[in-house]
């Protein structure tokens, strides 16, 4: 139906547009007074009106004159009391007396509420959100005045601008990060007409990523880091290094290795330590996929694959090969130890090494990719939360009853009961993979950006199952976190960066171990397993006791106008 079409027969009484909401004309406004004048006037004229009529009617019965001949006062008064009655029905809301007062939306015309210079957009285009400009006042605080760049930086940027330079070359060309990175920006700030001054430029180290952490850098960004702790951890402490932006996040697990600490200190166990990569495969034929298949799985054959794969490093070594079969397609599930280096490099080179072998062999193998999903890397898979991935850990603890009650606020009881209605049951409910817990991630991603590890990774490395239970006859509480899938280094990537680096060396697993090669790292996933126990204690307990939204309000509601700030101190 073509709403334009229909009559608006209430012109006068329309709805009205004002900040974007419907203004609906009410009762009130009837007469210009005050409220309370025009409420005294129409109870004034109801009760008048009705003695009038009842003394007129009277009056009539007795003379025995009909009802229905109205003199002009009469006829007057019973429109004085329809006027007074509708106004004091349409005072109280009646939707039907509403009515009276403003058009049925069937009878609106939309040319009525929109701009008729504006076309009506069809229903997919009108969800196309619209980019404005910023307004002045917006531009004022952010354009800050900047440093004029030298006239030979000059004519590199326009270089860039006009395309005759590309971007990425700009390293290798001037052979200066550091100057790479300002032109970069210059460019960048002239081609899209926006100002980057809120986003810092000096004060990093731009030769320590060139090749390996960030391509074409224009800057970097500021995450506060907070110290959680201690933490202690088969007898050691730890301070915990949590690089975040969510209030209350670090306070939270602090208050949880509190409790921890008071009870006696958690317990981790590191149950498997081993990268996977799985390439893909094709055959002719499904037969000989399969032929395959058993080859690999074949624990005769397995020396000299690991043979070949540990060619590839002095650390890579390979621990078990897994296959599945998808008609003539083949996943080869490669796992190996890693040492103190996450190893997905590391892993890659030592199945590229198989394959090569696989191929004299196998001369009829398509290989499809180097990664066929098989693995999984950075996406959430049953295969990692039952096979697991990197280091598979449990981590438990023993929480006393006088410290849930002093420290954390709440019962052995009530967590417990909480436990299992919210992590257990309601994450099946849920449908959940791997997220049997109540915000295992939050711990994972701020450690991990503290320490360098790959954010992305947070995904199956989140992958944790809580359990609650009364011990002691029912008065302490015994809690674990079991994570299939912790995937950490201590060396390459992001590690070696100033910042995280010195994250690690707080941690005590900076670099490779020269005693044990793999202890850093896999202590690093114990002390992961151990803060993410302290989270999980503590929000439980927030929320079995109703202090959730309450400390969330009082300390993760800023009202401090920090835009000035950002700006100068970025300068």
């Amino acid at each position: 139906m073509d709403v334009r079409r229909r009559p608006l027969n209430h012109r006068t009484l329309k709805p009205t547009l004002a900040g974007g909401v419907l203004e609906q004309p009410k009762a009130s406004d009837a007469l210009p007074f005050p409220l309370y004048l025009t409420n005294a006037l129409f109870f004034s004229l109801f009760f008048s009106v009705m003695y009038f009529l009842l003394h007129r009617w009277r009056e009539k019965i007795r003379n025995s004159v009909p009802l229905h001949v109205l003199t002009l006062s009469e006829l007057l008064a019973l429109l004085s009391l329809v006027a007074s009655v509708v106004y004091l029905v349409g005072f109280f809301g009646i939707d039907f007396v509403q009515s009276i007062f403003r058009p049925s939306p069937d009878t609106w015309d939309i040319d009525d509420l929109l701009d008729e210079d504006k076309p009506i957009k069809p229903c997919g285009q009108a969800l196309i959100p619209r980019i404005t400009e910023p307004s002045p006042k917006i531009t004022a605080t952010t354009d800050q005045k900047k440093d004029p760049i030298p006239e030979e930086d000059e004519n590199i940027v326009k270089m860039v601008v006009e395309g005759s330079l590309p971007s990425y070359a700009l390293e290798s060309k001037l052979g200066d990060c550091k100057r790479a990175a300002s032109i970069r920006r210059e460019a960048l700030e002239q081609i899209t007409g926006k100002s980057l001054s809120g986003l810092p430029l000096e004060g990093f180290d731009y030769d320590s990523i060139l090749g390996q952490c960030c391509e074409m850098p224009v800057g970097y960004v500021q995450i506060p880091v907070g110290i959680a702790g201690p933490l202690l951890l088969n007898g050691t402490e730890f301070s915990v290094p949590m690089a975040t932006t969510e209030g209350c996040l670090v306070a939270s697990t602090n208050r949880g290795c509190k409790a921890i600490y008071i009870s006696g200190g958690a317990t981790c166990i590191l149950l498997k330590d081993g990268m996977t990569r799985a390439p893909v495969v094709r055959f002719g034929t499904a037969k000989r996929a399969a032929e395959l298949k058993q080859f690999l799985e074949d624990p005769m054959n397995f020396d000299t694959l690991a043979v070949v794969f540990n060619k590839s490093s002095r650390f890579g070594r390979l621990q078990s090969v897994q296959c599945a079969i998808a008609g003539k397609n083949l996943y080869i599930r490669f796992c190996c130890a890693t040492g103190d280096a996450m190893g997905m490099n590391m892993v890659s080179k030592g199945v590229q090494n198989v394959l090569d072998f696989l191929q004299h062999d196998f001369p009829d193998m398509d290989v499809m990719g180097i990664s066929g999903n098989y693995c999984s890397d950075k996406k959430p898979a049953a295969i990692n939360w039952i096979e697991g991935r990197g280091k598979s850990v449990v981590c438990e603890a023993i929480i006393k009853e006088e410290v849930v009650q002093k420290v954390l606020k709440t019962t052995v009881p009530a967590l417990v009961e909480l436990n299992m209605l919210k992590n257990l049951t309601g994450s099946a409910m849920a449908g959940a993979l791997g997220g049997f817990n109540a915000h295992a991630s939050n711990i994972v991603s701020a450690v991990y950006l503290a320490t360098g590890q790959d954010p992305a990774q947070n995904v199956e490395s989140s992958h944790c199952i809580t359990m609650m239970e009364a011990v002691n006859d029912g008065k302490d509480l015994h809690v674990s976190v079991t994570m299939p899938s912790i995937e950490v280094g201590t060396v390459g990537g992001g590690t070696q960066l100033a910042s995280q680096s010195a994250c690690l060396n707080l941690l005590g697993v900076k670099g490779a171990s020269k005693d044990e090669p793999g202890s850093n790292a896999r202590v690093l996933a114990t002390i992961v397993a151990g803060s993410v126990l302290a989270g999980e204690l503590s929000l439980m307990s927030a929320i079995s006791a109703g202090q959730l939204v309450k400390s969330h309000m009082k300390y993760n509601r800023s009202t401090r106008d920090v835009s000035n700030l950002t700006s100068s101190t970025s300068n």
